[in-house]
């Protein structure tokens, strides 16, 4: 274990997690919200620093990133754990319940990245990268020293003063901005929206970024609340890439898949403010 950043001691041996707005008071031997830190002994240390439970070459379009070097491959790592509990998680084996883990060096991830001739460098994904923190911070520095890029895919819930020291060995993002309501991030995600909103703001003013919407039927699908996401996001840049994907039953959610013709409209909607609208997962 590596003792966590971004936590503070508080009386008897107890330590407050500063890395998220959850901001987790944790008793000795007890672990946060995310699973991924846990107080020691009145210190906070990251459980899954150096554990990796997947990886693989991906298209960079995969994460998705459709205007940060296009054609291109990136190394794609994650470990386990989250800072949210989304009822529909798409990778609820790793984010939600504990895989099987294993390490490899950063030397070695840099040598595997410079193996491919298509690869650009790393991206932090599958699982929640900002819950990685320190891993994410050493990896990142060393692959920057390499001349090679670094990519996060982020729920975009970490507080500012982390954030403003992860951009600076972060080169792009995709951030979820899962509903441009807070009722939806209480109820289905244990988040907040401004939170994310904020988190989206920063990074549009320091790196490429690009947003992804799953759209889920009846909760977030209504042409009103996309055509208020849009206009948000054309507020900060109209350019900014906006990723509409297709929800499918997963984890704990059971509605049906969203219908194709609910995606191709809600297009439309945001199309009307943003110059660069996508559909994914159809």
């Amino acid at each position: 274990m590596v003792e966590a950043r971004y936590y503070e001691k508080l009386e008897g041996k107890k330590v407050r997690c500063k890395l998220c707005p959850h901001g987790c008071i944790l008793s000795q031997g007890s672990t946060g919200f995310c699973r991924a830190r846990k107080n020691v002994d009145g210190k906070l240390y990251s459980l899954n620093y150096g554990y990796i439970s997947s990886i693989a070459f991906d298209p960079i379009e995969k994460k998705p990133l459709y205007h940060f070097y296009p054609g291109s491959s990136i190394l794609s790592i994650g470990t386990f754990g989250c800072s949210f509990r989304c009822l529909h998680c798409q990778n609820f084996e790793i984010s939600q319940l504990t895989p099987n883990v294993f390490e490899v060096e950063i030397e070695k991830l840099i040598a595997l990245a410079k193996k491919d001739p298509k690869c650009i460098g790393i991206a932090f994904t599958y699982n929640e990268p900002t819950i990685w923190f320190e891993y994410v911070m050493d990896v990142a520095k060393a692959f920057k020293q390499e001349g090679l890029k670094t990519v996060l895919v982020t729920n975009g819930y970490l507080n500012e003063e982390p954030l403003q020291e992860l951009l600076e060995v972060i080169d792009s993002a995709n951030i979820d901005v899962k509903a441009f309501n807070d009722e939806f991030y209480k109820k289905v995600c244990s988040g907040d929206l401004e939170t994310v909103k904020r988190f989206v703001e920063v990074c549009a003013k320091k790196i490429h970024i690009e947003i992804t919407t799953l759209i889920i039927p009846t909760l977030n699908d209504r042409d009103e609340e996309i055509e208020n996401l849009a206009k948000w996001i054309a507020s900060i840049d109209d350019r900014i890439p906006l990723h509409l994907t297709r929800y499918f039953p997963r984890y704990k959610m059971t509605l049906p898949p969203t219908p194709k013709e609910t995606l191709m409209r809600l297009r439309e909607v945001a199309k009307k403010y943003l110059v660069n609208v996508y559909l994914g997962n159809i």
